[in-house]
């Protein structure tokens, strides 16, 4: 039995849930450096409802624990718009849920489903260069190392893999 599993973040009575996440400065730290405001948070969270309905198989996931059904984060596989053979995946864990092998569970759950989509062809995946933990995660998934840049003025660092 898996310790997690998914839902799609599906309707309002989620956001209190996203939000525990995304108001989190350490959450955020290597994310976006900052908490985001319950206004920013609000509108956020109504795009990722819409995304979510564009797409069955993919979109932005809540991370649920099975033995209590208690939310520990969010797992995302999001299309890229411009190109429906290629999507970002990304993760996000509430700090007591962090160096317990969480987050490469979520991966593995995702790349599963990105593998029997049979759509999928190239995964992307962005962190801060400074998130050693995402990055072991992601090379253990034979994840590369594309570039690191600046992504709307942040530091970031892309990784990919083929399917």
């Amino acid at each position: 039995m898996n310790r997690i599993y998914m839902q799609k973040f599906g309707s309002d009575k989620d956001f209190e849930d996203y939000f525990s996440l995304v108001a989190n400065e350490e959450v955020m730290a290597m994310v976006t450096e900052r908490a985001i405001p319950l206004e920013e948070a609000r509108n956020d969270f109504k795009l990722l409802l819409c995304k979510n309905e564009k797409h069955e198989e993919f979109g932005i996931f809540k991370v649920l624990e099975t033995a209590t059904n208690n939310f520990i984060g969010l797992g995302k596989l999001e299309i890229n718009e411009n190109d429906f053979s290629e999507a970002e995946l990304g993760y996000l864990l509430l700090p007591k849920f962090w160096e317990k092998g969480y987050g490469s569970e979520i991966a593995k759950i995702l790349l599963n489903k990105a593998e029997e989509s049979k759509v999928l062809h190239r995964i992307t995946a962005i962190i801060d260069p400074k998130n050693i933990a995402s990055k072991k995660i992601l090379l253990k998934n034979d994840f590369i190392s594309e570039k690191i840049c600046e992504i709307d003025g942040l530091p970031g660092e892309i990784l990919s893999r083929t399917m």
